[in-house]
């Protein structure tokens, strides 16, 4: 178990689908132990039964958007840990008018706001809040997704904020170098979860994902949270700064090699075609 006698704060986990449940158990099953924080009393309904199953019950509110609730809810932290080694960062939100239709026409300034500050500050302020707290050799980590780097329909706003968060990992990195604390980012496929239902026709994302990752399918929440656990342990001592996908290959593949392979055999029947014609043409004259 290679997280024994490591403590560790998952913020963001909202329901049993969340990417944060399957770290949260990977993390578990390592040895760690856990403390959760929520936004609201509607979301801690849905952790309960999660940091139960996780031996929890260090379950603190905490709200993002507000630097008081973040300073209650270290100060909260402090009364059972008086220290710990890592924190997880599984938050990500943007406006659902955000994220449903043409960037240009949709993208406002509030919703702009909103998504960079949620998404991204988010894991500054964490990190501001907790450096007292943290041990030497500590990690932070973050989940992030290709859009970040790449376009695709309707994530919008959304994708310039997760390319903001994987700029805030490598300047965190920077740092709280110097204090031998490490700061990663995992960029995951795509995953049923509650932040990502809010994304417009996110099961055609889920479709074309599997048909052009090399795996041939999408990642599970374990899957993450294996890479997680590992980011987060003393394993990982020299890495730092750095995104590492978990999707199956999807960001390496132009396409899926099955139409690569079509395009191919077209490519190559035109080329047989022209030279055919070129000989006869050659012959006749």
């Amino acid at each position: 178990m290679f997280l024994k006698n490591k403590r560790i704060l998952i913020s963001g986990l909202a329901n049993k689908y969340s990417i944060a449940a399957g770290i949260a158990e990977c993390m578990h099953r390592e040895g760690a132990e856990l403390a959760f924080t929520y936004q609201n009393e509607r979301l801690l309904k849905n952790l309960e039964p999660i940091a139960k199953s996780c031996d929890s019950d260090i379950l603190i509110e905490c709200d993002v958007a507000d630097d008081n609730s973040i300073k209650k809810a270290f100060n909260k932290l402090s009364n059972s840990w008086s220290n710990f080694d890592g924190l997880v960062h599984s938050i990500g939100y943007a406006p659902a008018d955000q994220l449903e239709g043409d960037f240009v026409d949709v993208t406002t300034r509030e919703g702009f706001k909103i998504a960079h500050d949620i998404s991204s500050y988010s894991f500054t302020a964490l990190a501001k809040a907790a450096k007292s707290l943290l041990k030497e050799n500590s990690a932070l980590l973050t989940l992030t997704y290709l859009g970040s780097i790449q376009t695709l329909p309707n994530y919008n706003v959304m994708g310039l904020a997760k390319a903001s968060l994987e700029a805030n990992t490598r300047f965190l990195a920077a740092s709280m170098g110097k204090d031998k604390i490490r700061v990663n980012a995992i960029s995951a496929g795509p995953i049923k979860t509650l932040a990502a239902s809010g994304v417009k026709n996110f099961r055609k994302m889920l479709n074309q994902h599997s048909q052009r990752a090399p795996l041939g399918r999408t990642v599970t929440t374990e899957e993450v949270g294996n890479v997680a656990a590992f980011l987060c342990s003393d394993l990982a001592s020299g890495i730092t700064g750095e995104i590492t996908y978990v999707d199956a290959g999807f960001n390496t593949a132009a396409m899926p090699l099955s139409e690569f392979a079509e395009w191919l055999r077209i490519y190559m029947t035109n080329i047989v075609y022209q030279s055919y014609w070129t000989y006869v043409v050659l012959r006749s004259q």
